[in-house]
């Protein structure tokens, strides 16, 4: 083989390897950006603490019971912000078919179930938690 076929494999390869490792970095560092937990002052930053809501239970009960929200970002803080209404339905059509004892066992599951609803209506950024932050049984 002539010298310049051996450069121009050479060069090809060392170019090769090159892209691949910069590919490799890219994608480990984006991926590092993803998984980073917030701090707790980016938890209280992006979260949304909602207006009480009274509403009765299934069997007449009544109940008022406030969430804090924590979003993954400033442009999902603002959006759940707007969807308030929206929050404020889901929980009254989850509140209307709970009866005593599911409301006081199950407000895991309501937690659990509110921040997927919510997240079916986001657009911008996703809920990563819902904390009930108070709650009295009337």
């Amino acid at each position: 083989m002539s010298r310049l076929v051996k450069v121009m494999i050479t060069s090809l390869a060392v170019l090769l390897v090159g892209a691949i490792s910069a590919l490799i970095v890219v994608l480990n560092v984006q991926g590092a950006d993803e998984e980073k937990e917030l701090t707790i002052d980016e938890v209280v930053k992006y979260s949304y603490e909602t207006p009480e809501i009274v509403t009765d239970l299934q069997d007449g009960t009544f109940v008022r019971i406030q969430f804090q929200i924590v979003t993954d970002g400033k442009a999902a803080h603002e959006e759940i912000s707007l969807r308030d209404f929206q929050l404020v339905n889901i929980l009254i059509k989850e509140l209307a078919v709970m009866d005593v004892e599911t409301f006081k066992t199950g407000l895991g599951d309501l937690e659990a179930t509110i921040k997927d609803s919510l997240n079916e209506v986001m657009t911008e950024g996703s809920i990563t938690d819902v904390y009930t932050i108070d709650k009295i049984l009337q």
